[in-house]
């Protein structure tokens, strides 16, 4: 073994060039067992291709030879070669006692091509051969997580979790947890996430509790892992939304507004957080500062047709037509127009006694709002004052068939038809 130490010092020096030359001496010349343990010590240094030549030179000196074939396949997909490694395993015999390991590697790799009856039917001949051995049930749980089967998923898991809490450097509580939130047991994925923290901290986990116990509505515990996770990364930009929902789902604003200013700061190109931040601001009482983060959304992205509509209703109530007519036009560039900016563009022109452009904007809107009582009333209120009686009785009577014990309608119709 004296050559195949030579080898490993000389990489382990970065005398690479030296190390290469004497693994191929070993190659064409070494015995049975120095080709092995250096194809070993190489795989595990990272020199793949000289690894997989020296397997290969193996077998042809034991062709059948399954911890010889793995061990091939192994380094196939370490260079991204699939298909030879599939081509390898499916050589070794079921005799054989890595036939075990070929299944659960052949597994791996139909589940990465997406041919997931075939993993399937490959990690169920393994736990055939071996029904005790929890790395198949894992794998199991891995494909049915993969696939959305949650429910087949979660008795996988649950299998492994009566013997170990980690497998292969993955936590098992974690993975159980993640499948029974995706699948909407909220509440029951609480318990898993527990364990899995106590286990180790990790952020992305202990988001996803915190995330979790938000959608089961305990909006106390998720404050208090949000805040949680803000101390460990605050530049983990996702919680910022969640922490200001889960406060003010327990109706404390002040504290929401504040986590969606803390952020604006971390994340300050994120138009969702100005937005979120002038609904709130809004509720507070704060117009001017729901204003600039409106308008600072709408900066972010001008087709924000969302924060448009928002910006323009708040004008709509300070009585700014102007405004409204600045918004609106802004957003006439649209592919898709959106109606209720056609309304509100058609309700500030009236007010600026610009009537042409007010009825272009109301029979624009007219073809979105038909049947809503709202916006035909102002269209109608709107066409008796242009004069236009005929058009207006049309727009009070399908006033009528919705609201037919409105007495104050009845009224202007039969005016109208005078």
């Amino acid at each position: 073994m004296e050559k195949v130490d030579n080898i490993i010092e000389l990489i382990e020096k970065g005398q690479h060039e030296e190390a290469m030359k004497q693994q191929k001496q070993i190659l064409l010349q070494g015995s049975h067992e120095e080709r092995f343990v250096l194809a070993e010590e190489l795989f595990q240094y990272g020199f793949v291709e000289e690894a997989k030549a020296l397997f290969e030179r193996l077998l042809e000196a034991y062709p059948e030879e399954g911890e010889l074939l793995v061990l091939l396949a192994e380094a196939h997909i370490d260079l991204g070669q699939e298909d030879e490694a599939i081509l390898v395993l499916e050589r070794v015999q079921e005799d054989d006692p890595s036939f075990p390991q070929s299944l659960l590697l052949l597994a791996d790799l139909y589940q990465m091509e997406g041919l997931y009856e075939v993993s399937e039917q490959k990690l169920q001949e393994a736990k055939s051969i071996l029904p005790n051995e929890i790395i198949i049930d894992f794998a199991l749980g891995e494909l049915y997580a993969e696939q959305g089967k949650f429910l087949e998923a979660t008795r996988a898991y649950e299998m492994v979790l009566h013997k170990e809490d980690v497998i292969a450097g993955v936590n098992v509580n974690q993975r159980m947890a993640e499948v029974l939130s995706v699948g909407g047991a909220f509440e029951e994925s609480m318990p898993y996430y527990e364990k899995a923290l106590d286990d180790k901290i990790e952020i992305n986990t202990l988001f996803s509790y915190a995330f979790t116990a938000m959608q089961a509505g305990f909006n106390r515990t998720a404050i208090e892992k949000f805040n949680e996770l803000k101390e460990l990364d605050p530049e983990y930009h996702s919680l910022y939304l969640n922490l200001a929902k889960a406060y003010e789902r327990e109706e404390e604003l002040e504290n929401s507004y504040q986590a969606i200013k803390l952020g604006i700061k971390q994340d300050e190109y994120n138009k969702e957080l100005y937005f979120s931040g002038g609904k709130l601001a809004l509720k507070l009482g704060k117009g001017e500062e729901a204003e600039k983060l409106f308008r600072e959304s709408l900066a972010l992205d001008p087709e924000f047709t969302e924060a448009a509509v928002t910006l323009t209703k708040l004008f709509l109530k300070q009585e700014r037509y102007e405004d409204i007519i600045e918004i609106t036009e802004m957003m006439n560039d649209l592919e898709e127009e959106e109606p209720r900016l056609l309304w509100d563009a058609a309700i500030a022109h009236q007010h600026l006694e610009e009537y042409s452009q007010a009825l272009n904007k109301y029979d624009s809107a007219y073809t979105f709002f038909k049947e809503q009582p709202d916006f035909l009333s102002d269209y109608g209120y709107f066409l008796i004052e242009e004069g236009k009686s005929a058009e207006a009785a049309e727009i009070f009577n399908t006033l009528i068939k919705i609201e037919p014990n409105n007495l104050e309608y009845q009224d202007i119709v039969q005016r109208l038809s005078e």
